[in-house]
């Protein structure tokens, strides 16, 4: 599946250094063209606050899909 700007993914790697955890959602917010699939995602809290805005490349994020539900947890200091 092809992931596009505005397309909300899945991390699958924790980014300890900005509090993030396997399985946290983002945003896409661009997509690099290119010979690597590589993307800007931002996670955002509940409220709309950006937490970290990340490089990433297609092998550390999937897309969501349509039947997996959202999960609260609260955001590492």
């Amino acid at each position: 599946m092809v992931i596009e700007e505005l397309n909300t993914v899945v991390l699958l790697r924790d980014a300890d250094e900005h509090g993030l955890e396997r399985g946290d959602i983002g945003a896409v917010v661009h997509r690099y063209s290119g010979e690597r699939e590589m993307y800007e995602v931002e996670f955002v809290t509940g409220e709309g606050e950006t937490v970290a805005v990340l490089t990433l490349h297609r092998d550390e994020v999937r897309p969501m899909d349509r039947r997996e539900i959202l999960h609260v947890r609260e955001i590492a200091a």
